[in-house]
């Protein structure tokens, strides 16, 4: 080997910033060297394709062993040197050279490649003219990290096995460098999402406020929340639209040990088939058209927190399989990276669907299904416990009074016993849009004008009907569309996908309703 070029090659390595930077560094360096066929480095990982692993029979399973992370040579045949899936790309502590060197931290060399009985494919070696092998313990701190491994096509005599030695030493300490600035930069990227997801979060809080109400109904509920909210149990909370049960997930998220880190919050009606597993797991930089950026997902977001999948009946089949290996194992890759990642996540689901009657139908994983409902909470409709009407009712007259900016509002008897009659088919949500615009309407004293049993825009829609036989203009009929389409949107909440959606209301594919809702405005 070329000392002098070794010693540039080693100050070069410590100014890598990141590990794919040190790796790369080491083994091209060490691949430009004369006579040097391949380099390879293994670092000590986690098991993680034990199931599929090539050396399986001589390693126990499930238990830290040399990963393959970066391999560069040249080839007499034009191989692909770089591979790193091949059958050594896991190597287990003590089996080999590679793992003796790694186990008993000693450097190993080998003059005679043909005929040593550790090196299993003598036919590479013969076609590569393969001469040597030296390896050296990647060592910082008494700690080994893995092995850099050099085949030669001369001998490899103790002057090279010395500085390799020295130059391993610099390749530890860059790699522990490297490590500690990419978690730096990990924590200071998830600080700042967080910031910005609580800032939001803040912001959504003081709109929505918090359970409201002290009827029996209610409390049995609250009690069941009590129960939960300290255990690491995952909970499926399962009610009527409108009732709340984003409000119920976050008393038991803020109930239990996990309160000081984020509760996470996916709506997983919103989000497209195409970008669910993105969403929950991330992706790397090119791992699909767009991908311009290492994104994180929701469940690394959530690591250590809590993760509330609203409507999780919405997730797609094939994606269901994923999100029970995360329930069951705590671990997933990245959507274009085998790298497996561990988190601590607790998943409490919500649903309006009978999950049950939906695994029987084919349409949901019924063993994802047992795992969600470990411990399932109800929760009332509203017109189960309409003793919370009235307080409910005041609550949301106050904020729109905040909202609207608008003078001291109130409510007579009367609205209050009309209220409490209603049956609220669109529970809470409904009451607190009925109350907003009640508050909009109200009189010159005061008095909010409460109207229900009349969805928004159904008045305007019936208004717009043409009188039979009249031809519509082309103008006509697109402010009807407008109109139908913003009536559908307001009686959804918004919401485009799923059986609950504005394109199932409407009878349209959900991208034909975003393309409209663009063209439109709306």
């Amino acid at each position: 080997m070329n000392i002098p070029e070794l010693q540039r090659l080693a100050l070069e390595v410590t100014q890598g910033r990141t590990t794919e930077q040190v790796l790369t560094t080491v083994v091209a360096g060490l691949n430009a060297q004369a006579d040097v066929a391949l380099a390879r480095i293994w670092l000590i990982r986690d098991g993680d394709i034990c199931h599929r692993c090539p050396m399986a029979k001589e390693c126990p399973g499930e238990v830290p062993c040399l990963h393959l992370v970066a391999g560069q040579g040249t080839s007499l045949e034009d191989a692909d040197c770089s591979r790193l899936d091949g059958f050594h790309s896991r190597m287990p502590l003590r089996a080999r050279k590679v793992g003796q060197i790694a186990q008993t931290q000693t450097a190993v060399v080998v003059n005679d490649a043909a005929t040593d009985p550790h090196i299993a494919d003598k036919d590479w070696v013969k076609r590569e003219r393969i001469v040597s092998f030296g390896g050296q313990p990647l060592l910082f701190r008494g700690q080994v990290l893995g092995v850099l491994g050099v085949f030669s096509r001369v001998p490899l005599d103790e002057d090279a096995m010395a500085w390799m030695r020295v130059f391993a030493d610099h390749c530890s300490g860059a790699l522990i460098t490297a490590t500690a600035f990419e978690e730096a930069q990990q924590l200071r990227l998830q600080l700042q999402r967080e910031r910005d997801y609580l800032q939001e979060e803040v912001r959504v809080t003081r709109q929505r406020g918090g359970i409201v109400g002290s009827s029996p109904a209610l409390e049995r509920t609250l009690h069941q929340v009590e129960m939960v909210a300290d255990t690491p149990a995952t909970v499926l909370i399962v009610g009527e639209s409108g009732v709340g049960k984003e409000l119920i997930a976050g008393a038991i998220h803020e109930g239990s040990g996990r309160a000081p880190r984020t509760m996470v919050r996916v709506n997983c009606a919103s989000i497209p088939n195409e970008l669910f597993e993105s969403e929950f797991f991330g992706h790397v930089r090119g791992a699909f058209t767009g991908a311009v950026r290492d994104r994180i997902g929701r469940f690394a977001l959530a690591d250590g927190g809590t993760l509330f999948l609203d409507e999780v009946g919405e997730i797609p089949l094939p994606l269901q399989g994923k999100l029970l290996r995360v329930l069951q194992e705590g671990s997933f890759e990245r959507v274009g990276e085998s790298q497996t990642h561990k988190v601590d996540v607790r998943v409490i689901a919500a649903t309006n669907r009978d999950l049950k009657a939906e695994a029987e139908a084919g349409r949901f994983r019924l063993d994802l299904y047992y795992r969600l409902s470990v411990f399932p909470i109800a929760v009332p409709p509203l017109r189960d416990r309409r003793g919370d009407v009235p307080q409910l009712a005041s609550v949301f007259l106050k904020r729109a009074e905040q909202r609207l900016g608008s003078r001291l509002l109130h409510l007579t008897q009367m609205d209050m016993e009309q209220l409490v009659a209603y049956d609220w088919p669109g529970n809470v949500r409904e009451l607190q849009n009925a109350i907003e615009r009640a508050a909009i309407l109200a009189g010159p004293k005061g008095r909010a004008r409460v109207e229900l049993g009349t969805p928004a825009g159904r008045e305007v829609a019936t208004r717009s009907q043409p009188a039979e036989g009249r031809v519509l203009t082309e103008a006509e009929i697109d402010a009807l569309i407008r109109r139908n389409t913003a009536a559908a949107l307001a009686a959804c909440d918004g919401r485009i996908y799923g059986d609950s959606g504005a394109a199932s209301m409407l009878g349209l594919k959900p991208s034909t309703l975003r393309s409209r809702i663009k063209k439109l405005g709306l």
